[in-house]
Formats: C-alpha cells, structure tokens, sequence
C-alpha cells in the first residue's frame, strides 16, 4: 500500500487534504449501518389512488355540465324548432304537442286537450327555453 493511498474505510478528501467522515451526511464507517432506501411504492399506489378518484370526480362533474348543456340545446332546438303562431313572452309558461306531422307550441296545459304532450317550458330573459318538470 502506497503512502498516498488511504484504506476504502478511512474517508479522506485528497483535494483539501482533511479526513471529513464527520461532515458526511452519511455514516461512512465500516461498522455503520447499511444505507437503504424506502420502499415508497405504498404511498405511490396510494397517492395515485387519491389522484385518480380526484380525476374521475372532476371528470363527471364536467360530463354532468356537458349532458345538461347538451340536453338544453336539445329542447331549445325541439321548441325553436316548433310551430307556433304568437311571439311568446319571456317568464310564460307553454306546453309542447306532438300533432299530426308537426311538432307545436301552445299555451292550452294537458289536461285541456287531447294531443301528445311533449313537455312545459319557459322562455328565460336570455331567449333560452327551459323546461319546467
């Protein structure tokens, strides 16, 4: 063994010229114990779990917003689409009827008539038709 050469268990840093084993973060001794590292893969699965029910959570959140808007595009486009004869008035409520060919707008409520109901809705400020349950 050369004089400049020190022993794998003696920790001595050449540039400075110190043994620094007691600024080491580490143990470096022979004796130490072994370094090992965690086994993370628990708090992976778990995390991963959290963040993916978090996921789907605002997933259906944005599929419930999706559905209603398309559902309201849809009965905008059925009353629109509707035959009526009167400029309805914004807060009124009508009544929807399939007729013979032809789908119309009315103010006369089900239970005064004989043709198929179709559904109640009110015309909004914003010329929106929502319908009533």
């Amino acid at each position: 063994m050369s004089e400049n050469k020190k022993p794998d268990s003696v920790v001595y840093d050449s540039e400075s010229g110190t043994y620094n084993a007691a600024l080491l973060p580490y143990a470096s001794g022979v004796g130490a114990p072994r370094i090992t590292t965690p086994d993370i893969t628990s708090w992976k699965q778990n995390n991963i779990n959290k963040v993916n029910h978090e996921i789907k959570s605002q997933f259906d959140q944005l599929k419930a917003e999706y559905d209603a808007m398309v559902k309201k595009f849809d009965d905008n486009q059925l009353v629109y689409g509707a035959k009526f004869s009167f400029e309805p008035i914004v807060g009124e409520t009508y009544h929807l009827y399939q007729g013979k060919d032809v789908v119309f707008l009315s103010v006369i409520s089900p239970q005064e008539c004989r043709w198929d109901f179709l559904g109640t809705y009110r015309l909004t400020s914003e010329k929106l038709w929502e319908e009533i349950k």
